[in-house]
């Protein structure tokens, strides 16, 4: 069998077993739980889903490696490869869900449930279904009828970490020309998306108490001339930066948490400010950072307050793939729709850096994601295997 697992993972049987039927893989891949969250209580392994794929691409003749995460090894990403060659297409997505709302579900999330036209269940939008659909595609077909190989990619952590995109821009892999990733985008082609940084701003003072303002240096004063640069700093960044594209045609700053202090007569000695920003395709996350350090710092200048920002996860750049790509036209006349952009974010960045022209194309809605009763409709479920099939004819046949 085409099967290895690296990092001394123990190996799974050494079966072949072909895939069985597209309702019984969507069955078994939502019966699987594979939840990733910053919260611990919240988050679960993503090998259970890891290991349904690896058993039924290794029975349709692909060679499969299972690679854990290396700061994670009860998680792993999946490379699945059928056929040889430079090129070749990546089909790819995430095998892990957000939790779920307990008590706001009318069906068992766990359980695929099929009524008023749609299949319910956690992960059947974003994004596990996917993989039953990408399966169904590429089904009979065989590794010396391809011109390019065709790479199924399976990654862990994406709604929480990125840390399984992370692994896999450090291992260089996997090399191809192409890739599509199954996120929800209602069968329309999305060639550009915003990206995201998540900051830390904390003010440390000197608390004393309230009725002399000279036995302290108030944090919270501070994080008041802090918001105020910010928000000035958004309103230049909106000024010259512009795409229309976009719904939101600019960069946003979202000032989302704020909390210093403990009582009304005494001087905050410490002050934290959470923000979120999501800049236009070629704006760089870093020279972002160091702008907004560089402007806080020069803000608080002689204040005596210490200034420290933090990131509260790495980041996500912007995504944009030319529309004059093959697969952003291919995708074109395979669906339809012109590509469009979106705001939410994805593994694309990632696989771009690794060489590949990568679009997002799945079956599902992002309104639909994260939320109770997740649901992927009935009629949406050909049209992507003949959408797929139509991207491996031109890619790999």
């Amino acid at each position: 069998m085409h099967y290895t697992t690296h990092n001394h993972h123990p190996k799974m049987p050494t079966m072949t077993t072909p895939p069985p039927s597209l309702r019984d893989m969507l069955a078994a891949l939502i019966a699987a739980p594979s939840m990733s969250s910053v919260s611990p209580e919240f988050d679960t392994s993503n090998r259970p889903v890891i290991d349904l794929l690896a058993v039924w691409l290794a029975g349709m003749g692909f060679q499969v490696e299972v690679l854990p995460l290396p700061a994670q090894p009860h998680k792993a990403n999946l490379i699945a490869t059928l056929g040889q060659g430079p090129g070749g297409l990546v089909l790819a997505g995430h095998t892990d869900t957000v939790p779920y709302d307990e008590g706001r579900w009318n069906h068992d999330p766990f359980r695929l449930v099929e009524a008023d036209g749609r299949y319910y269940g956690l992960g059947t939008s974003d994004m596990k279904g996917f993989f039953a659909l990408a399966i169904e595609a590429a089904r009979g077909l065989q590794a010396g009828n391809l011109q390019q190989p065709l790479i199924l990619l399976a990654t862990a952590d994406e709604e929480s970490s990125m840390e399984g995109a992370q692994a896999l821009v450090e291992l260089g892999r996997p090399r191809a020309r192409y890739a599509v990733i199954g996120e929800p985008t209602g069968l329309r082609p999305v060639n550009a998306h915003k990206g995201i940084i998540m900051e830390g701003i904390r003010l440390t003072g000197r608390s004393g108490h309230s009725s002399d303002p000279s036995l302290g240096n108030s944090a919270l004063e501070g994080m008041h001339k802090v918001i105020g640069e910010l928000l000035a700093w958004r309103g230049e960044l909106q000024a010259r930066h512009h795409d229309p594209r976009f719904t939101v045609p600019v960069p946003t700053l979202n000032l989302g948490h704020i909390h210093g202090g403990d009582n009304p007569n005494r001087i905050c000695g410490q002050c934290d400010l959470h923000i979120d920003l999501r800049p236009l395709p070629g704006m760089e996350l870093d020279e972002l950072r160091s702008t907004m350090e560089q402007r806080l710092g020069e803000t608080l200048a002689g204040s005596g307050l210490q200034l420290e920002v933090r990131r509260l996860f790495h980041g996500t750049p912007a995504m944009h793939t030319p529309a004059t790509s093959a697969i952003v036209q291919t995708a074109e006349q395979l669906t339809g729709h012109n590509a469009e952009a979106v705001a939410f974010c994805t593994e694309g960045p990632y696989l771009n850096h690794l060489g590949m022209d990568t679009i997002i194309l799945g079956p599902g809605d992002i309104a639909q994601a994260h939320q109770p009763d997740e649901y992927l409709g009935l009629e949406r479920i050909n049209p992507m295997v003949e959408i797929l099939k139509g991207l491996i004819a031109r890619f790999c046949l």
